[in-house]
Order: C-alpha cells, then sequence, then structure tokens
C-alpha cells in the first residue's frame, strides 16, 4: 500500500485538507488493513490503497456522527445518527471497496454453528 495515495484518496473522500490532524485515522486503517490480507496478496495493489482511505473516512465519519448525536433538518424534524446520510455514505463506500478487495482479504463473513 502506498501511503501517499491512501492520504490522496482520504482527502478526495472525506473532504479533509488538515491530513496531519487525521494521521492516527489512516495508519489505523493501514494496519487494519494489513491484517485482513491473505498470505501473498500484493501488498502494491491499488484497490488496497482505496479500502484504506475509505476505511479511515468511515472511522472519521463515525467519530464525526458521535461528536454530533442530533441535528435540525429542513423543517424542523431531528435526524438522529441513524439518519446521517453521510455516515450511511462512508459505510456503503467501506463496503464497496471491501468487495472490490475481495480476492486480496480474508472473507468478511462470519457463521455461528451449534452443535
Amino acid at each position: 500500500m502506498n501511503i501517499e495515495s491512501v492520504k490522496t484518496l482520504f482527502k478526495l473522500f472525506s473532504g479533509e485538507e488538515e491530513l496531519e490532524k487525521y494521521a492516527p485515522l489512516i495508519e489505523l486503517a493501514v494496519s487494519e488493513t494489513e491484517k485482513m490480507l491473505l498470505p501473498g496478496a500484493d501488498r502494491g495493489d491499488m484497490r488496497l490503497s482505496f479500502l484504506c482511505a475509505a476505511s479511515a473516512n468511515h472511522r472519521l465519519q463515525q467519530l464525526n456522527s458521535a461528536r454530533d448525536r442530533t441535528r435540525a433538518a429542513y423543517g424542523g424534524r431531528m435526524l438522529t445518527d441513524s439518519a446521517n446520510p453521510v455516515l450511511a455514505h462512508s459505510e456503503k463506500l467501506l463496503r464497496d471497496y471491501l468487495e472490490l478487495c475481495s480476492d486480496l482479504i480474508i472473507p468478511q463473513t462470519f457463521t455461528f454453528l451449534g452443535i
């Protein structure tokens, strides 16, 4: 993974200009992605940079959502976390990149069997 590409893509996804402020989120995303890689996966594959950036962006939107639990919407109606379109979009973006990288990462599904 190219960290500079991840930073550029994070900036594109989040709209944030101050990348140094979000360096811990980017580093966490890179670390999480490295742990998901299948043995022998090409660490230089560009798709992984997109996945890292989407993951860091999703973490940022989670933090922003936690800070701003409710917001007034058009007409005075209150929006809650579940109605946060930015958080929902960042989650969809992350899922899309997880699917795109499915041949490089350990499957992200879990099955529980009881005997």
